[in-house]
């Protein structure tokens, strides 16, 4: 199989097999009842999560595709004012047919540059709100709002104990996404076929998710992942420069065409 029929393989539903799944750490920790424990927990990271959406962070995103015994990744780095709406992001495949590409974030649209059938020099936009995911566990355009959503969704959060995240310790709180949070936004085909997997499997695909907070409420790390019989796709976001500016160009309308839509492994 060619490089990127796996990468779509392993990065769409992962649903071969799906009687096989790798739950984790599931403590529920001591000193409280789990009922407790998962209240104050749910209210932990849904703070966190509140609080970041009202300022503004850098990020690093890297998600992993397992299968057939070959690990591929893709990168995405960039900085977002979720309290404004705007952000700018780059994508990297290395070894992909287009192993680069840039989104940005303003005005309530998506520009993007680097995707199959866009110009060299030109930017194609579409309306954000629009814009679909076409992986399980990807952002629509890989819109950081749309994981922070997911993140906030989290349900059964247990505490996991502290971490060093890039020099911080926070606390890392885990939980799981049920099949409304995973299929968020999903293109209609896609979403169908996450549904007849659901029906297969006879429950919610086994989706985890985690978020570090750190001593001040802050998020400074998330995760989702999936494992179903050696067919892995990880999505692990890290926040820095939490509060700083966001310095962004939004592209000129004369160098932008419309898309109706945007598909590919970079594109989410």
């Amino acid at each position: 199989m060619h490089r990127p029929l796996v990468l779509a393989a392993v990065a769409a539903l992962l649903c071969a097999g799906c009687s096989t799944a790798d739950a984790g750490n599931r403590d529920k920790g001591a000193g409280a009842s789990p009922s407790e424990a998962s209240s104050g927990s749910r209210s932990a990271v849904r703070t966190a999560v509140a609080t970041l959406r009202e300022g503004s962070a850098g990020f690093r995103q890297k998600i992993e595709l397992e299968g057939e015994g070959q690990v591929y990744g893709l990168t995405l780095t960039g900085g977002f004012d979720f309290a404004a709406d705007k952000g700018h992001l780059a994508v990297d495949l290395p070894g992909g047919a287009i192993d680069h590409s840039e989104q940005v974030f303003a005005d309530g649209k998506i520009y993007i540059n680097g995707a199959h059938g866009i110009g060299e020099d030109a930017w194609g936009v579409v309306p954000r709100d629009e814009a679909e995911a076409h992986y399980l566990l990807r952002a629509p355009l890989n819109d950081p709002e749309h994981v922070l959503e997911q993140i906030a969704a989290m349900r059964k959060i247990s505490r996991e104990g502290e971490e060093n995240i890039q020099g911080v310790r926070a606390v890392r709180y885990r939980g799981i996404l049920d099949h409304r949070t995973i299929t968020l936004r999903m293109a209609p085909d896609v979403r169908t076929k996450m549904n007849q997997a659901r029906d297969t499997l006879g429950s919610d695909l086994p989706v985890f998710a985690d978020a570090w907070v750190d001593g001040r409420g802050r998020l400074v790390q998330t995760r989702t992942s999936v494992n179903m019989s050696g067919a892995r796709s990880t999505v692990t976001m890290t926040l820095s420069d939490i509060g700083e500016p966001v310095r962004m160009t939004v592209p000129r309308a004369a160098d932008t065409v419309p898309v109706a839509e945007v598909s590919g492994i970079l594109n989410g």
